[in-house]
């Protein structure tokens, strides 16, 4: 299997158990929370470097290293937010996920290529990113924001990723039974 294919199912599974460990944790800003937090954005580092690593000379490695730029400020934003309340770390992490959801869903369409597909997980994937950080926004300033929200988010983030894994796996697959 290609490298892409093992970046992304890891990446997928990782965000799973990143969304079923953090809804034993979500009511609350414990500690373990702010680190799940901080955690998150540095999982899409370590993913989006090894993307990079990978992904030489193409038009999505310039996104690809923004984006990683941008998730390692993410979990800086969100450790300081931490300290500002529910309120501030939901805003900054709806905020984070517009960009990143732009930067996502442009990266899959300059991937567009017959041995990686149309992306179209990903493009689904990034587009839900924006649409979820505006949701962030008004409910980060509402009564009561609720860190809930992100368990849906990050967990369907990773069902994303493992549908791209499958895609490149069976597009992988398809060609080798051509040859």
């Amino acid at each position: 299997m290609s490298p892409l294919f093992r970046i992304y199912l890891v990446r997928g599974l990782v965000a799973i158990a990143w969304a079923a460990g953090f809804s034993t944790v979500s009511d609350s800003l414990t500690a373990t929370a702010v680190v799940l937090l901080i955690a998150y954005p540095l999982i899409d580092v370590v993913a989006s470097l090894l993307d990079v690593r990978e992904d030489r000379g193409t038009p999505a490695r310039k996104l690809q290293i923004f984006n990683t730029t941008l998730s390692a400020l993410a979990a800086l934003a969100l450790g300081l937010a931490a300290g500002s309340g529910i309120g501030s770390v939901l805003f900054t992490f709806g905020a984070w996920a517009i960009v990143s959801g732009v930067a996502q869903f442009t990266v899959a369409i300059r991937r567009n290529s017959p041995e990686l597909g149309r992306q179209w997980p990903m493009l689904v994937a990034g587009a839900l990113s924006v649409i979820a950080g505006v949701t962030y926004l008004p409910a980060a300033l509402g009564a009561e924001p609720n860190l809930s929200m992100l368990i849906v988010y990050t967990a369907a983030g990773g069902v994303f990723f493992v549908l791209q894994a499958a895609s490149l796996a069976w597009r992988q697959r398809r060609q080798t039974v051509r040859v």
